[in-house]
C-alpha cells in the first residue's frame, strides 16, 4: 500500500507536534524547578521546600506518563498493519502446504 505525499506530510506533523509537545513540557518542568530552587538558595523558601517537594515529585510523574505516551503511541503507530500483515503472510504460508 503506497500512501500520497500530503498524507505522508501530515501524518509527519502530527508526530512532530506530540514530540515538540513533550519537549515542551519538559523544558518548563526544568526552567520552573530550577528557578525554584535558586530562589530558595538565594532567598530562602517556605517549609515545603525543604526536602522533596511534593508538588515537583507529582509534576515529574505527569512528566514521565506524558513521554511515555507520546513515544509509545509513536512506536505503536502502524502496530495494526504490521500484525495484519504477519497474520495474512501465516496464512498465506499454511494455505500453500
Amino acid at each position: 500500500m503506497t500512501r500520497d505525499a500530503p498524507a505522508l506530510e501530515s501524518r509527519g506533523r502530527r508526530r512532530v507536534a506530540r514530540k515538540m509537545g513533550f519537549y515542551t513540557h519538559a523544558l518548563v518542568f526544568v526552567l520552573v524547578n530550577g528557578g525554584l530552587w535558586l530562589a530558595h538558595e538565594v532567598i530562602g523558601a517556605p517549609r515545603w521546600a525543604h526536602g522533596p517537594s511534593w508538588p515537583t515529585l507529582g509534576w515529574a510523574l505527569g512528566l514521565a506518563v506524558h513521554g511515555l505516551v507520546t513515544f509509545a503511541s509513536l512506536h505503536g503507530e502502524g502496530l495494526r498493519e504490521r500484525m495484519l500483515a504477519r497474520e495474512v503472510e501465516r496464512l498465506r504460508r499454511r494455505e500453500a502446504r
